[in-house]
């Protein structure tokens, strides 16, 4: 699994421009599945139900994750406007993206080219009005320690960026904590340091 962090849109936007008395309305939206990047695609094409076409690629995962992409040129010549909707995605180095293009016909027609330049473009200018986030590869640990080394843990936690998901006190402290995948070894390897090995770390199955 890759644990790299990578780029999200943080909130949605779109642009609109007209291309010889057609307008072309991009929106980008963050979408974290391929479910959700149906979801979408549906909310637009229900909004623009009176327009020819709505044009869409998406980036359901990762941005390097080919198995989660998607696209469909809805009526326009075959590769004219989903390929170059999804490569402007692909090549933006954001994850979890969906762009619809919403085009009302004007009559004029642009020719294949055309149609390649103006979805291709608008996914390209809406890119540039997205504002993004990183997104962190998180997982659980389960910690259990006695109480002494509480003070240590906390410092540690505050160190790595970990946050508390559950604790429970008994005789021990048992507590799960969310971390960014990257710093796992080396938090582990600190707390058994720091407690003389004799604090548990066990990473949470599942995650």
């Amino acid at each position: 699994m890759n644990d790299q962090p990578y780029l999200i849109p943080f909130t949605s936007c779109q642009f609109e421009e007209e291309i010889k008395k057609s307008v072309f309305i991009t929106y980008l939206a963050h979408t974290p599945d391929v479910a959700a990047a149906k979801d979408f695609v549906e909310m637009v094409k229900a909004k623009h139900a009176d327009a020819r076409h709505n044009c869409w690629g998406f980036v359901a995962g990762r941005p390097d994750d080919s198995m989660k992409w998607g696209f469909s040129d809805d009526g326009e010549p075959s590769g004219t406007a989903g390929k170059p909707i999804l490569a402007q995605l692909s090549g933006s180095g954001v994850g979890e993206i969906t762009a619809v293009v919403t085009r009302y016909s004007g009559g004029i027609k642009l020719g294949t080219g055309g149609l390649v330049k103006a979805y291709g473009g608008g996914v390209q200018q809406a890119l540039k009005l997205l504002q993004t986030i990183e997104k962190k590869i998180t997982t659980q640990l389960q910690l259990e320690l006695d109480y002494g080394f509480m003070p240590m843990v906390q410092s540690l936690m505050s160190q790595y960026s970990a946050t508390e998901v559950s604790a429970e006190y008994s005789d021990q402290v048992r507590i799960v904590i969310e971390i960014e995948r990257l710093q796992v070894a080396e938090f582990t390897q600190s707390v058994i340091n720091k407690s003389g090995a004799k604090a548990q770390v066990t990473p949470l199955k599942g995650q």
